[in-house]
């Protein structure tokens, strides 16, 4: 597909989901897109970390870095969620700088052991000052963006949606997305040619973190009321599922990932207890029968159409 075939294609899903909430009244339909965008976000900032080889197990303890602090500077400081919430993205973005430059010393497994061990001391700090975020039944009294509507909160992700994938994309295909990928295929060759392996995956780990922060920030004033039990180690491998599942070779691994693997266990939620079976049946497929993730079968269905053409 030609990157002018994408760009058409792009603008034709924003359309559509722009034109989406004209024809849906469903309290619980809004909600179900609200988040998919949330999740989406979330996914396609993780795999800019991927980018340099590193797979993190603790990408959720950043969402709720975001979360937590536009939660509790408007919650307790009376700071308009506006104001608290790109301060949310800066406070997970600070935090992933500052141990940013130790952890880009490790590699593959020990990086995802370090980001687990991490995203646990991150509960385990709220945990501790329980009396301020509300322990694990959460906090609640969250300002909210919008008074008693769905409809801009479901703009606002959207908009917030766009955004952010469209920075993570320029960022991905910028000099520094190059790099990112030359470390990955080999950090020794990359470090031969003057690429700073540490300050590139400190910057990668910077740019998601971030991103994932604004999201969390957003989701806090949208649900408000959050736990510290949202965003545990489950949440986090879900994030990683969703692209792994997706593609994570691809910019749209991850979108497609999370957007289905989100949406289609919510539509069969009466067997939600079978949800983890669902998820396990599909990555074992995919591993097994698509390396490439979801993102490929658009190309497989071609080259099968191609051969019984033949």
């Amino acid at each position: 597909m030609t990157n002018t075939n994408r760009a058409i294609l792009c603008v034709c899903v924003i359309v559509v989901l722009v034109i989406v909430p004209l024809l849906i009244e469903s309290p619980y339909t809004f909600r179900l897109f609200i988040l998919t965008f949330v999740y989406v976000t979330a996914a396609a900032s993780l795999r800019t970390l991927a980018l340099s080889g590193q797979v993190s197990m603790g990408h959720a303890a950043f969402m709720s870095i975001g979360a937590y602090t536009s939660a509790l500077l408007a919650r307790y400081g009376d700071f308009s969620p506006w104001l608290t919430m790109p301060m949310g993205g800066l406070a997970a973005m600070i935090v992933a700088v500052l141990v940013g430059f130790p952890f880009a010393r490790v590699r593959t497994i020990y990086f995802s052991m370090v980001s687990l061990f991490f995203g646990i001391g991150v509960l385990s700090v709220y945990s501790i000052f329980g009396k301020y975020t509300g322990h694990i039944n959460g906090l609640i009294g969250i300002p909210p963006l919008f008074a008693g509507a769905r409809l801009p909160y479901y703009y606002y992700f959207l908009a917030l949606m766009v955004a952010c994938l469209a920075v993570l994309w320029r960022f991905e295909k910028c000099r520094i997305g190059t790099c990112l990928k030359a470390i990955n295929q080999s950090h020794v060759v990359a470090a031969s040619v003057g690429i700073s392996e540490v300050k590139f995956r400190v910057l990668a780990l910077a740019m998601s973190c971030f991103v994932v922060g604004l999201v969390g920030a957003g989701y806090a004033h949208y649900n408000m009321v959050i736990s510290y039990s949202a965003f545990d180690l489950p949440a986090s491998i879900n994030l990683l599922v969703y692209m792994l599942v997706g593609g994570i070779s691809s910019f749209a691994g991850p979108i497609i990932g999370a957007a289905v693997l989100f949406v289609v266990p919510e539509l069969f939620r009466d067997l939600k207890e079978y949800t983890p079976y669902l998820y396990a049946g599909i990555l074992l497929f995919v591993v097994f029968a698509m390396p490439e993730g979801l993102v490929g079968i658009p190309d497989r269905l071609g080259s099968w159409l191609k051969s019984k053409h033949r």
